[in-house]
Order: structure tokens, then C-alpha cells, then sequence
């Protein structure tokens, strides 16, 4: 398999403000339809069940990946997925709406934040505001954690997993969309397609969490319908998720109480952002950087003012300690995933 990412980085933001009107309608009706929950049922059917957020580009993280995340601080880059129930059978009412689930517990997906940023892909000269990935930087689209150990397995196998399914992938959208070549090659090998996507029975507990207590998630999905959660709505699931047993249904009170604790200390404030002084000196520049992409988009809604260049991002991460990306003149143009 081979890809052209320069430039590019659909699979890492929500493209569609780019497209006309009529263009749009059509993309966005083609996501919706697109949106599958193979993990949340064990059938042959892969019924769809539409997803409470408007993320086209969710990418589900496994239990250690979590773990992970939390113990390095980075809570903030995280929010979870439900979806809306096929039928009364296999749901639960939370907000009055019927939210998937199984055995009565709603399932969620835990997966990367896109807060709005200054970006200007697939060869346009202005920057735009579009909802981007947590991890990507908007001056040279390409991932802060790329080449760490940490990076998820669901970003490394992009666009394998979906070719092997023979679902559209992001490329080709991006192709049909604006031209140019991005799926090079789609021929995939062994050590491309990996473990395969984690579907049915065997995603529980290690890609598809169930909540134990639906009570506790008042108000999540009348918010997740509206926009961000709240810190404490994201905490409460990824506790959870951290909490899970792969193959069960069992939470583990220890580390539940555990992560918990890790995620409101990554999230010290209990409004709508991730604001607040209180942030621990262990805290990563995630949370501190998604806030002022937040602040400084509000502001330019309010002034009606154009984006602002990619090239701020030094400033609003890495001057937080985001890491740095190489560029392409270092990596070239094409890369193999």
C-alpha cells in the first residue's frame, strides 16, 4: 500500500466546510451512511446506527491505549462515541433518547478530540478553520506522535483496515473531491493489515466499552448532540474505558477510581473546556492547547475575521512542548503507510 499525504491529512480533520453546498449535502449524506457499528453487534447484519457526534473521522483507541494516554497526562485529547439504538431491544434511554447498548449497558467508542485550527489542505493558499486532530499540526499536516511508540494502532493501519473491508477510504474521497492522486497503491501485505479491525464479540471491553451505570450519563448525550462535553462527562468515560476487561463486561473498581482520578487532574476545570489554573505541573500541553484553539476560533467567529496562519501553531502548541513534525523536504511527498 502506498500513499501521497503531503499536503493532505483528510483522515486527521472534517473537510466537508470546503465543498459547495450541494457538494456538501451529498458527502455528508454519503458519511452518515457510512457510520457502522460492526463492534456493537455480534450479528452478520452490520446494521448502521448513526453516532450521536458529527466527527466523520472518529478513531476509536483500544483500553491500553487509554491507559496510556492518561498516564502521560493527555486525558484532555480524548472523548467518547455513543450511538443511537437499530430498536427498543438493544437500547437504553439516556436524555430520552435511545442510545445503543448491550445487556442494558450504552457502548461508546473512546476516541481523538478535534478542536478547531488554521489549516490549508489539499493545495489551497488560505488557511481555514476546520475541526482538526488533537495530534496534527496545521503548518505541515502531519502528526505530532507519528513516530512515537504510543501512536494508535487505528491511525498506523490507515487506510489498510478500510481496503480490506473494501469500504471507501479517505483518500479516494479526497481525490474525488479535489483532484489528485493520494491511494497510490492499494494492494495490501501482511504486516499492513496487522491483527485486522477488532469487530463483534472480541471489540468489548478492549474497543467498545459498556457503561455499568447509565444514570451516571445525564446530560452526556443531549451535549454530545449540542458540542463538546464537559471535562467531567470525558472523564467519566474514559474511566470507564480504562477500567474495562477485554472479552467482559467487567469494570475494575481500582482502576475506574484510578482513572478517574488521572482525568480530572488532566481536566482540572468542571465547565465546558479544559480552562483553569489549577492544572498539575504533570499536565501535558494538550489540554492547555485545545482551550486556546477554542478561544481564538470563538473570537474570530464574534469579529467575523479570516483564520489566522498554520504557522501559529508554534506558538498555541509547541511552545507548550508539542512535539515537532519533520516537514516533507525531510520525508519527501510519498509515504507507505
Amino acid at each position: 500500500m502506498e500513499v501521497h499525504c503531503a499536503g493532505c491529512a483528510g483522515c486527521c480533520m472534517d473537510w466537508t466546510a470546503l465543498l459547495d453546498d450541494h457538494e456538501m449535502d451529498r458527502t455528508r449524506q454519503r458519511e452518515r451512511r457510512r457510520f457502522a457499528d460492526a463492534s456493537a453487534s455480534a450479528d452478520s447484519e452490520n446494521e448502521r446506527r448513526p453516532p450521536f457526534d458529527s466527527d466523520a473521522n472518529f478513531v476509536p483507541l483500544t483500553r491500553d491505549e487509554v491507559r496510556t494516554f492518561l498516564d502521560r497526562g493527555m486525558a484532555a485529547a480524548m472523548t467518547p462515541r455513543f450511538w443511537r439504538a437499530r430498536d427498543e431491544h438493544e437500547a437504553v434511554e439516556i436524555d430520552g433518547q435511545q442510545v445503543a447498548a448491550i445487556a442494558g449497558r450504552p457502548v461508546f467508542f473512546i476516541g481523538l478530540r478535534k478542536p478547531p485550527k488554521p489549516v490549508a489542505p489539499f493545495g489551497r493558499t488560505e488557511p481555514t478553520w476546520l475541526p482538526t486532530c488533537v495530534f496534527l499540526d496545521p503548518a505541515t499536516l502531519q502528526c505530532r506522535i507519528h513516530g512515537d511508540e504510543h501512536f494508535p494502532a487505528e491511525c498506523g493501519a490507515y487506510p489498510a483496515h478500510n481496503l480490506e473491508l473494501g469500504h471507501e477510504t479517505e483518500c479516494e474521497r479526497v481525490e474525488a473531491a479535489f483532484g489528485d492522486d493520494r491511494l497510490l497503491d492499494d494492494q495490501l501485505s501482511d504486516d499492513e493489515l496487522g491483527d485486522g479491525p477488532l469487530l463483534g464479540s472480541q471489540a468489548v471491553g478492549e474497543k467498545l466499552f459498556c457503561h455499568p451505570r447509565p444514570a451516571a450519563l445525564a446530560g452526556v448525550v443531549d451535549r454530545l448532540e449540542a458540542g463538546p462535553l464537559r471535562p467531567a462527562d470525558r472523564a467519566e468515560c474514559i474511566a470507564v474505558a480504562s477500567a474495562s476487561s477485554p472479552g467482559t463486561l467487567a469494570i475494575s473498581d481500582h482502576h475506574y477510581e484510578m482513572g478517574k482520578t488521572q482525568a480530572l487532574e488532566a481536566m482540572p476545570s468542571a465547565g465546558g473546556g479544559d480552562r483553569g489554573n489549577s492544572a498539575p505541573d504533570s499536565a501535558s500541553w494538550v489540554g492547555p492547547a485545545i482551550d486556546e484553539w477554542h478561544q481564538r476560533y470563538d473570537t474570530a467567529e464574534c469579529d467575523s475575521g479570516s483564520a489566522p496562519s498554520p504557522d501559529l501553531a508554534a506558538t498555541v502548541e509547541e511552545d507548550r512542548g508539542a512535539p515537532e513534525t519533520p516537514g516533507w523536504e525531510e520525508t519527501g511527498e510519498k509515504g507507505t503507510e
